[in-house]
């Protein structure tokens, strides 16, 4: 039994893989996601991440069917306490942005879709800096104080505001950010490394970073004249075309083959064994897509492995 890992300063523990629900109602219907959710609880998965846009973009869809099919699966297998469910608000297409009312109104919305009276790790999912800190933060709290939601997270902030956000609740005596979700992976460094990823890991946040497979480009599938049936296909592609992405797969193939283990498995076990990381995220459209993201539970690389992904990535 794969052991759970804390979840910052919150009371929660989670499976060191995230299943994300972005695909669901999107690319996975109903009978897909059930099937799904079956398979990687059944797997030792216990964290299972979405947002209330999901998946707006999706012809016919508005948002909100991702957390709808959570919710009825959540209430058809009775198992809601078992299940670490983090949801996000703030890019609904009804709710956009991060005002006290957005907010509030937002939180509701997710919980009836849910089928749940909590949440128990709820993010802001894109900062919003039209809003003060102070308002955001306040907003949150009285959330947790309502018992609405149990932890509070924040995606896609600067390092500026998340430092700001802290300082703030810390000041207050206010319910202060257990998590981040920034954007990580082998072939994306960029945006996390450096000053938010220091400031992420001073506050003692646990990191769960999104687009941990960089679209599908790093489980191994996108390969030079291979073609792809993928509604990711061309972000994911784009990585053939740079150096680094090129040199990132020789690597992984290299690693994958030492440990007899799938592509994708070396990539999340390289970003699981970054400093703050507590649980990559991936979604799987279809249960054969599942035991190559769970086998992360288990797969630990040697330093010099590391050593040699992170080389071939810089």
């Amino acid at each position: 039994m794969t052991s759970l890992r804390p979840l910052g300063a919150s009371e929660l523990s989670v499976f060191p893989l995230a299943l994300g629900g972005n695909v669901f109602g999107w690319t996975a219907d109903a009978t897909q996601t059930f099937a799904v959710l079956d398979a990687y609880t059944a797997g030792g998965g216990n964290f299972v991440d979405t947002a209330d846009l999901y998946s707006a973009w999706a012809p016919g869809n508005k948002g909100g069917e991702s957390e709808t099919l959570i919710g009825d699966w959540l209430a058809a297998r009775g198992n809601r306490s078992d299940v670490v469910v983090a949801t996000k608000v703030g890019a609904h297409p009804q709710y956009k942005g991060l005002s006290a009312a957005t907010v509030k109104g937002a939180v509701e919305e997710s919980l009836a879709r849910l089928r749940t009276d909590y949440i128990d790790l709820y993010y802001t999912h894109f900062d919003d800096p039209s809003v003060p800190v102070e308002e955001i933060v306040t907003a949150l709290d009285q959330l947790v104080k309502e018992g609405k939601v149990r932890a509070v997270a924040a995606s896609n902030i600067s390092p500026e505001r998340l430092q700001e956000s802290l300082d703030f609740a810390e000041r207050e005596g206010l319910a202060r950010y257990v998590a981040l979700q920034p954007e990580y992976n082998l072939v994306s460094r960029d945006t996390y490394e450096g000053t938010l990823q220091d400031t992420a890991a001073r506050a003692g946040l646990a990191s769960m970073p999104y687009f941990a497979l960089a679209s599908g480009f790093l489980t191994g599938k996108y390969r030079p004249g291979a073609s792809v049936d993928s509604q990711r296909a061309e972000g994911a592609g784009k990585h053939l075309e740079t150096e680094r992405g090129v040199k990132v797969l020789a690597a992984l193939d290299k690693v994958a083959q030492a440990h007899g283990a799938e592509v994708a498995t070396v990539a999340l076990a390289w970003l699981a064994a970054q400093p703050t990381v507590v649980a990559p995220i991936a979604s799987a459209r279809t249960v054969e897509q599942l035991p190559a993201l769970l086998a992360v539970a288990e797969l630990e690389l040697t330093a010099e492995e590391l050593a040699e992904l992170t080389a071939a990535s810089a």
